[in-house]
């Protein structure tokens, strides 16, 4: 474990909030220091693992799918756009 430099600041907290902090860090055995490095820590932690947007995979049934259409072959893909246009039959 390498060498970390402690940095003092100071940090406005409403009142009941510290002294909920305080409590807790009495109940814990720790300094208020010690328990807000920690919820720091896990706050932080937490956040960075779900950095990535969700998102929401729509998907369709019935006729708007060709069954026979291989979805894993972007040449089929295209081949298959292409018949739509020259047809006609696309926008």
């Amino acid at each position: 474990m390498g060498y970390h430099r402690i940095m003092r600041t100071t940090i406005s907290l409403p009142e009941p909030l510290l002294q909920t902090a305080k409590r807790r860090a009495a109940e814990r055995g720790v300094t208020l220091s010690v328990l807000l490095e920690d919820v720091l820590r896990s706050h932080l932690s937490r956040n960075a693992s779900s950095s990535a947007p969700s998102f929401r995979l729509h998907t369709v049934r019935g006729r708007l799918v060709n069954p026979s259409l291989d979805l894993d072959r972007t040449s089929a893909l295209l081949a298959s756009e292409d018949e739509l246009v020259f047809a006609g039959k696309h926008r």
